[in-house]
């Protein structure tokens, strides 16, 4: 397996708002319900808008223990080995795959494909969403130090909150890109502080967010950088 790596300071700029046509991100997350059959599990959201409905949810969540010889052929994270205390998310339909907290538990997050939080604290999550593109790869969309600030400033903050961003990353693994980037959310009442992983595939623009409050992004910083880093898209 192919991987290089480069990591970057932040740099202020700004690009064309019609080059970075992408949905926000601050969204509220919504309760779902889980249905377990046999050895699989499959969510069921509430009734979704049509945005929603186009992104619906196939999910295949795999323990250590259910790896397949199919599934170590068709994924690049699951072929690497899941960590302890780490569970598998491969989308094949989709063509995506991470992984995340052992104990963390399915929920619907509003017009996102996958999402799972901790079972106590809801700002501690990862989800994942997708949009549709004509574009081939990441670096279609700028370099690193334009495209981060840019998203972090006008597509993650609202308008009430104060962003800074703390580390930049640009990734190759198997000739697919990745940008990875760690960046605060603060607000009149409470802050918070995420990793990042976007990427461009299968005519689809990936972003993967995973975060915590502020009160526990130090204890489970690292923990969090392991699901950020665990993208990965897969040919579909």
């Amino acid at each position: 397996m192919a991987i290089s790596s480069l990591s970057l300071s932040w740099v202020s700029t700004t690009l064309p708002d019609n080059k970075l046509n992408l949905l926000n991100h601050n969204e509220v997350p919504k309760a779902t319900a889980a249905y377990f059959s046999g050895k699989s599990i499959t969510c069921s959201s509430e009734t979704a808008s049509s945005e929603e409905s186009y992104y619906k949810r196939r999910p295949l969540l795999l323990g250590v223990g259910a790896l397949t010889t199919s599934l170590l052929h068709t994924s690049s994270l699951l072929a690497e080995g899941i960590p302890d205390k780490f569970r598998g998310y491969v989308d094949k339909e989709d063509g995506y795959s991470y992984y995340y907290p052992s104990d963390w538990r399915d929920f619907d997050f509003r017009a996102h494909d996958s999402a799972f939080k901790d079972r106590y604290m809801q700002l501690h999550n990862v989800r994942v969403r997708f949009i549709p593109t004509d574009k081939s790869d990441i670096h279609d969309l700028g370099p690193l130090e334009e495209v981060v600030p840019y998203l972090v400033r006008h597509k993650f903050a609202a308008p009430n909150q104060v962003e800074k961003i703390f580390d930049m990353q640009e990734k190759t693994i198997d000739g697919k890109s990745y940008y990875t980037f760690e960046y605060g959310l603060t607000s009149p009442n409470f802050a918070t502080t995420s990793f990042a992983t976007i990427a461009i595939g299968n005519g689809r623009y990936y972003t993967l967010i995973v975060g915590a409050n502020e009160r526990r992004w130090k204890r489970y910083r690292n923990q969090l950088k392991m699901v950020a880093d665990s993208f990965r898209m897969l040919d579909i």
